[in-house]
Formats: structure tokens, sequence, C-alpha cells
């Protein structure tokens, strides 16, 4: 972990960094750049070279403060590359058909199988643990719905888990403790720690110097385990859930106190509440009802819901656990998907006093944004999901289109936006997050709500966790790229430029991370 004396990045171009900028170089032609102590302590034309300093040639390459990505659930992150890929499917068949051929395989061995991806939200026909016992018989089987709200298990991993048999996928509630111990099935501890360090340097290879990390069961302290086992190539934020709130006021750590002996690496981050449901699984609480499936369902699952989503936690209660949190310190991290959880929210937020984030404010109404201001809550949205939910949104939130993902409207309210991915929901990738919320579209497609794009500068800014351009006294995380992040003259060029920007070099603290030149 220990970092040079001093670091010397030669010909580096500062990109300024909009509305948070403090006074000091800005230029167009390279400048130098002295890390010392973790802090960038001169910026200026040919610095000298101090006694025994790194020296690392910029060639006149861009310079940008270390990227975050604010919502990640990076252990299951880590183990998406060895899961079996089942979101290329419309259908229950479709994934059993991919589950009974990966079984069948020469390479799968005996041990247990874990699927993601698919989604459900527009899904004809209801998920049925029979179907899948008659692919898989013994071997547990388990299915991770793309937004991470479902899990369709077969009878053998229900036994497994020890929970109560049902013919239907478990959702909300029901699945997320399930899915904090995906890990203890057969065979998954060592591809979990090497999905785990894959997915931190790729992270920083795309110029990541910090996450927050939404994994359920996961703490500061099992954080500073990694760290200490060599895992020590990113900042990370643990949240902490309602169920162990009660132990991390006990620890006495407040959101944004770095956790001893983990060379200020790992901080204290947020009390992390599921408010509602998502889209995807029609669980989303909203003020309009879903529109029936044929034959008269009209929510998804496999079990009876109400029609307008569920609210996991009710505002009583919303209220009491903001409050405990903020009389210990603690930030609150609300997630809402629909437009009744978001109110429910601001209620919760407005009683409690507490200060935090809205996670995701996917679908609001009008009032939302000017009263997010008002009680200084940020907008904590990951754009690449509009890009995967833009059909659906269609399908079962007919006319709500221009109320989902109201990134310039939040803006122009004042609301402070930070952008992420929620991977393994989308790919952590802050470079696609802001090309989503900068043209809100992929491939050939028109964008989507168009008046609803930010620019490219307002998503860099967005992408930075507050960091100002870098000039003397800024943090030394850093992430130098092969190119202008702001280059284009128009929303399309923008995206293009941030969807292949390249990353040359990523520091935090003082220490390079990774290097690509």
């Amino acid at each position: 972990m220990s970092a040079p004396t001093a670091l010397l990045l030669r010909a580096v171009r500062i990109v300024p960094v909009r509305e948070r900028s403090v006074p000091g170089p800005r230029a167009t032609e390279p400048l130098d750049l002295l890390v010392r102590g973790g802090q960038v302590v001169a910026v200026g034309p040919d610095l000298p070279t101090p006694p025994g300093a790194r020296v690392l040639e910029g060639f006149g390459r861009w310079l940008v403060p270390g990227l975050w990505d604010q919502h990640v659930h990076m252990t299951q992150w880590g183990r998406t590359a060895g899961r079996l890929d089942v979101s290329d499917t419309s259908g229950p068949h479709g994934v059993l058909d991919l589950v009974a051929a990966h079984l069948r395989s020469a390479t799968t061995g005996s041990g247990s199988v874990v699927g993601y991806g698919y989604r459900s939200g527009g899904w004809r026909e209801a998920t049925s643990t029979a179907a899948l016992d008659a692919v898989t018989g013994d071997r547990p089987v388990v299915l991770v719905s793309g937004d991470g709200h479902n899990g369709w298990l077969n009878s053998a991993a229900q036994r497994f888990f020890g929970v109560l048999h049902r013919e239907d996928a478990f959702d909300e509630d029901d699945w997320f403790h399930l899915w904090g111990r995906l890990d203890d099935l057969p065979g998954s501890h060592d591809e979990a720690a090497r999905g785990l360090r894959e997915a931190v340097d790729d992270a920083a290879s795309r110029g990541v110097v910090g996450i927050v990390d939404m994994e359920w069961g996961i703490t500061t302290t099992r954080w500073a385990e990694r760290v200490a086992d060599g895992l020590d190539s990113l900042r990370v934020r643990p949240a902490v859930y309602r169920e162990r709130l009660d132990d991390a006021v006990a620890a006495g750590l407040r959101t944004g106190d770095t956790v001893p002996d983990t060379a200020g690496l790992i901080a204290m981050g947020p009390l992390k509440v599921i408010s509602d449901g998502s889209l995807a699984t029609r669980t989303a609480h909203c003020h309009d009802p879903y529109p029936a499936r044929s034959g008269g369902e009209p929510h998804g699952g496999g079990h009876p819901l109400s029609p307008y989503g569920k609210q996991n936690v009710d505002l009583p209660e919303l209220t009491e656990l903001l409050t405990v949190a903020h009389r210990h310190g603690l930030e609150g991290a609300v997630h809402t998907i629909g437009d009744a959880a978001a109110e429910i929210a601001l209620d919760a937020f407005a009683a409690s006093g507490a200060a935090g984030s809205i996670e995701h404010a996917q679908l609001v109404t009008r009032s939302v944004a000017p009263r997010m201001a008002a009680l200084h809550l940020r907008a904590s949205v990951q754009p690449a999901h509009l890009l995967d939910d833009r059909d659906l949104t269609t399908a079962i939130w007919p006319g709500r289109e221009d109320r989902c993902f109201t990134l310039r409207t939040m803006l122009d309210a004042g609301v402070e936006l930070a952008l992420g991915s929620d991977a393994p929901v989308a790919r952590l990738d802050p470079w696609l997050a802001m090309a989503a919320a900068v043209h809100r579209a992929d491939g050939d497609r028109e964008p989507w709500v168009p008046g609803e794009q930010i620019s490219a500068a307002e998503a860099l800014e967005a992408s930075v966790d507050g960091a100002p351009t870098v000039g003397v006294g800024s943090l030394a995380d850093l992430a130098l790229l092969d190119s202008d992040p702001l280059a284009g003259d128009t929303a399309a060029a923008c995206a293009t430029t941030l969807r292949t920007t390249r990353v040359a070099l990523t520091i935090v603290g003082g220490r390079v991370t990774h290097d690509g030149r």
C-alpha cells in the first residue's frame, strides 16, 4: 500500500470540472504535476524533479479527478463473469433451455449452478420451480434476475438454503437474504475471490478510484480484511443494512470516517434501505397500477402482489431507521424506483432530518426534484439502466416515460447528481454511465426523452465524488486519459467520445493502480 515519496507527472492537460473548479491553472498546453503525501503539491510548467521521485510521462494526455461508482454490489459483480448468462431470453422457456444446455456440457462439473440476467417484467408466463426441477434434477440451481430483485431457485437450492418450498420465484426481502448467501453454495469461495480481484482490477483500468459498495452483509471489517490481503486498488465505502444497523452504531463510525489500518482506503458508508421493488419485477411502488398481463394477472412473479407494486418499508419504519442513522452520524441511502416510493422516502428524510441520497430515482413525480433540492439530498442515479429499461418502461409504465431518469430536471432544480452502475445490473463502467446520461440512447436509436439529456461536463462532474478540477491541494486520486473526455459538438458525438475513452493511468493516493500507457 505504500506510495513513492514523490510522483511527478510530466506534460498533462488538466480537464476542468464544471462549477466545482478552484482557482489554479487552466492549461490548453501541457503542465507538470507533483504529488507528495497523497496530495497534489505543485502544478506548473517544467517542474524540477525532486530527489527519489518517480517520473511518469503524460505526453500531453488529459487529466481528470479519479472516477467513482456511487452504487455497486461488488461481490455480486465479481461473481457475474463466472455465472451462466441467461439475459438474452424472452420468457421462462428460454431460460430453461439455456440451463439445460449448460448442464449437458462436459465442463460444468457437479457443483451448484448460478445464472444471471433474466428480466421477467415483460413475460407472459410466470416462473415455475417444477419446470426448473425438470431440467436440473437434484443439482442446486439459482437464477438471479437482471435487476437483482428476484431469484428463481430449484427445489435442491431451496433445500440447501433451508427455506420453505415455493413454486415461484422469490422476490424482495424474501430473496435478498438468499442473494447474500450465494457464496455458501458448494465450490463458490475460490471463484468469488478470483472474480472480486478481477473486478477491482477492471475498475482501476477504467479510471475508477472508489466505489460505494451496497453489497448485503459486507462490512467495513470485511473490506479491511480484503485490504490486508492485498486488495487495495480502490477506496471503498461499504453501506450497512438495517439488519446490522445496531452493529454499525456500536462501532461508532460515522459516514465518511476512515477505518483504522486501511491506509485511508476504507471508510464508513451510508445506511442502505431498499424501500420498494423494481421495474422488471413489477414491484416498484407506483401511484398508477401496472397493466394486466394476458390472462388478467397484473403483476410480476407467480404469487399475488398489489398492482401498484410493493413498499418494502413503510413510512413510519423508514422514518425511524433514518432517525436512528441521523442520530449516530450515518447518512441514508434509500432505494426508490417507483414514484410513490420516492415521495414516501422524501417524507421520511424530512421527518428525520437525515442527510443522504435517493438511490435510483427512476420514476418520479414533478414535485420530487424541488423537494430533493430543498432537503439537500443527492440523486444517486445509474444512467445505463435507461438503455436496458427503455422498452419495458413503455410496455408497463405507459405514459410515464417523460418522468423516468429526469437528470436535466434534477440538475436544473439544484439537485446534486452522483452517477453509478448498480453493477451487476449494469457494467461497472463510468464511461458507459456518462454516455447514457449525455445521449440517452445506444446503437442507432433516437434519444429517449432528449429533454432530459445532460452535458458531458455535467456527467463528468457527477462521476468524481465531488472533487474539483485537479490543482494544488487536490487528493492524488487521478485518471489520465488518452483523449479529451469533453470533446464533441453534439450529444451523440460526446457520448461516442465518452464510450470510447481509454484510460492510460489511474492513481489512488499517489499510488499507480493501473498503467496502460
